[in-house]
């Protein structure tokens, strides 16, 4: 079993505790070098020790957890947040495929968390790993829509621009990515996931199993039910529910794109 050496950053002594305690006891691979209540205490145990996993809390006094993100990109650790944070931060995270536990922390959800980062330790290809951290900065510090997610797939994790992503089909828990240059890619979230991460003035929820880019609308009608003809060939329907929101937000995102 792969070790991960390990620290926890938080400012609240009880959430410290707390959670050395249910890592000592339910996640066995993970090695505690040691508990920072600041940023900058954080900062001197990197330098100090080859971490692998970080716990971050978001809201502390001074500087906040996303002040440590270079410091854990330099270090090439993996980051499981920590937080109740507001609900943009919570987007950001998501769409770049960082785990987060919320507080109080569930151990079912803590041991998953470290099962996965675990998983993410283990990939080869060394820049890859925190490519999603870097992401993750540029969102937060630019406060800016969402323009990349980070998929995880079968060999690790794949950075895929929101641009060339045409739609996105539910199966069942997963949710299936199809992809401008004809590659979909399967990943283990349900799409209500993705349908709170990405601009919905883009993109479209029509179907309790589709989301659609408008950008690679092709064409629509309604001889049989509204069906939307995309520039991929695919052709996707438009529950009756949800056409009305389809018509105005395709108006709006042809007369954005007429002025440009």
């Amino acid at each position: 079993m792969t070790t991960l050496n390990t620290i926890i950053v938080d400012d609240e002594e009880f959430a410290r505790s707390s959670l050395y305690f249910l890592l000592q006891e339910n996640c066995p691979n993970v090695n505690i070098c040691g508990i920072a209540k600041s940023v900058t205490e954080a900062r001197g145990l990197l330098q100090n020790h080859d971490i692998d996993l970080i716990f971050l809390d978001i809201a502390m006094p001074g500087e906040n957890g996303f002040s440590l993100i270079p410091q854990a990109q330099e270090a090439n650790a993996t980051v499981i947040f920590t937080t109740a944070y507001d609900q943009y931060a919570l987007k950001a995270i998501k769409a770049n495929a960082i785990d987060y536990l919320l507080k109080p922390i569930d151990i079912e959800e803590l041991v998953e968390a470290v099962k996965k980062a675990t998983k993410y330790q283990q990939l080869s290809n060394a820049p890859d790993r925190n490519s999603n951290l870097k992401n993750l900065e540029t969102d937060l510090k630019e406060k800016k829509n969402v323009t990349k997610l980070t998929l995880p797939n079968g060999q690790g994790y794949r950075l895929v621009d929101i641009e060339d992503i045409i739609h996105i089909e539910a199966d069942s828990n997963y949710s299936i990515f199809h992809l401008k240059n004809g590659e979909k890619i399967t990943v283990s979230k349900v799409l209500k996931d993705y349908e709170e991460i990405l601009p919905e003035e883009r993109f479209v929820r029509i179907h309790k199993s589709s989301i659609v880019n408008l950008r690679y609308v092709n064409e629509y009608n309604n001889k049989n039910g509204l069906v939307l003809s995309l520039t991929n060939g695919e052709s996707i329907i438009v529950s009756r529910r949800r056409a009305s929101d389809f018509f105005e937000k395709i108006k709006a995102y042809n007369h954005l794109q007429s002025e440009k």
